[in-house]
C-alpha cells in the first residue's frame, strides 16, 4: 500500500489526478489528510467535486505556527504508519507545504521510502517556507518526479542523481481532464462582473498579507487598473482586507471550488497572484500572470512576459500589467498532460 499524505488546496487536485491512476492499475493507496486546508471552501468540496477516494484519516490540524502545526502533523502521520506498518510499502507527498514536510520526515524516520512528485523546484529564496520545505523533502525523498528538466538539473547540482524521473507536471493532467467540467460560480458579487472583462486575483502569502501597509499598497496597486478585478479570498485574510480601504474596482468573494477556478481563470484577461499553482494554470491556459514575489520557482513561465514579477506596488504592477505576450510565444511547458501515467509506470514495484 502507497500512503498519501495531502492537506492543501493544490495537493487535493493533484491526488485527484494520480488516485484513479493508481486504482486502475491495481495499486492500493490511502490518504490521510493533515487538516492544513480546514475551511470547507478549501477543503471538502475538493473532496466532493473531483471524487478523491475516501480519506482514512483527517488529523484535523488547522493553522498555527510553523513549528508546532508541523509537529502536530508529524506525530499524527507517525502514529498512523505504526499502526499499519507492515502494510506500507512507501509514503507519497505533493509540493512543498507543512503537510509534505511532515509526510516526508515521518516516513524517513521510520525507513520508508518518500515519494516526493514536484520535486526539484528552488525559488533560492530561504526566507520562504515552502523553499525549506522542498529541500527536506527532496533530500529524504528515494523517488523523485520532477515537472520540467530545470527541476532534475537543480537536484543534480545538490549531489540527488539516483532515482530522479522527469515527467511534466501533474497538475496539467488535472487542468486537461478536469477543463470540460468547469463550471459558472453562482455568487451575486460577481455575477454580472464574470460577462465583462475583469481580472483574477489571489494573494495569499504571508510575505503579502500579515503586513497591514504591504498589503494596503497591493490593494492600491490593484485598484489603479481600470478593469474589475475578482478576488477569491483565502479564510486567514478576509478579516485583514476587511480593514483596509478597499477601490471600487476590486470585488472580494468566497474562495471557488476548482471546476468554478477553471472557468474564472478561463475566462478571465489576466492574473494577478502570489500562488505557485496559479502561475502555471495562467500559462496552460494562455492567461498573462503577474505574480506578486520577488522570486518563482516556475522560470520557463518567465519567459516572453507570460509571467512577470512585481513589488506589487502601483507604479510597478501598471508597468508589468502594461506588457502582454504574444499568443505566437506561447509554447508547451512542463510535458504534455501525461505526467499521471509516467509516474504509474515508476510505481508499480510498490503493486
Amino acid at each position: 500500500m502507497i500512503l498519501t499524505v495531502v492537506g492543501a488546496r493544490p495537493q487535493f487536485i493533484k491526488a485527484a489526478a494520480l488516485s484513479f491512476a493508481l486504482i486502475e492499475a491495481g495499486i492500493e493507496e490511502c490518504i490521510i489528510h493533515t487538516g492544513q486546508h480546514y475551511d470547507e471552501k478549501m477543503s471538502h468540496v475538493f473532496f466532493e467535486e473531483l471524487g478523491i477516494p475516501g480519506v482514512v484519516k483527517n488529523l484535523e490540524t488547522g493553522s498555527g505556527k510553523h513549528g508546532a502545526q508541523t509537529g502536530e502533523m508529524l506525530s499524527g502521520i507517525e502514529d498512523y504508519i505504526l499502526q499499519n506498518l507492515s502494510r506500507i510499502k512507501a509514503i507519497l507527498v505533493y509540493g512543498d507545504t507543512n503537510s509534505t514536510l511532515a509526510g516526508a520526515l515521518a516516513a524517513s524516520k521510520l525507513h520508508i521510502p518518500v515519494i516526493h512528485v514536484e520535486a526539484g523546484l528552488r525559488s533560492f529564496n530561504r526566507k520562504m517556507p515552502e523553499e525549506i520545505n522542498r529541500v527536506l523533502t527532496d533530500h529524504v525523498s528515494t523517488i523523485l518526479f520532477c515537472s520540467s528538466q530545470e527541476g532534475v538539473e537543480h537536484l543534480k547540482n545538490e549531489g540527488i542523481k539516483e532515482n530522479v524521473f522527469e515527467v511534466g507536471d501533474i497538475m496539467y493532467d488535472a487542468v486537461k481532464s478536469f477543463l470540460p467540467y468547469a463550471k459558472r460560480p453562482v455568487n451575486k458579487n460577481i455575477e454580472g462582473i464574470l460577462d465583462g472583462l475583469y481580472n483574477l486575483i489571489t494573494i495569499h502569502r504571508p510575505a503579502n498579507t500579515d503586513d497591514f501597509l504591504v498589503l494596503q499598497n497591493i490593494v492600491n496597486a490593484i485598484g489603479s487598473l481600470s478593469e474589475n478585478c475578482v478576488w477569491p479570498v483565502h479564510p486567514r485574510n478576509r478579516i485583514a482586507l476587511e480593514k483596509l480601504r478597499l477601490p471600487k474596482n476590486l470585488v472580494l468573494c468566497q474562495p471557488f471550488s476548482y471546476f468554478e477556478m477553471l472557468f474564472v481563470l478561463s475566462n478571465c484577461h489576466k492574473v494577478i497572484t502570489d500562488s505557485g499553482g496559479l502561475q502555471k494554470e495562467a500559462y496552460w491556459l494562455k492567461k498573462p500572470c503577474i505574480t506578486v514575489r520577488p522570486q518563482t520557482e516556475w522560470v520557463e513561465t518567465l519567459e516572453n512576459n507570460w509571467n512577470q514579477l512585481s513589488t506589487g506596488t502601483p507604479e510597478n504592477l501598471k508597468m508589468c500589467y502594461s506588457k502582454s505576450p504574444s499568443l505566437e510565444s506561447w509554447k508547451p511547458l512542463y510535458g504534455n498532460g501525461l505526467a499521471t501515467h509516467k509516474i504509474i509506470n515508476h510505481l508499480k514495484i510498490f503493486k
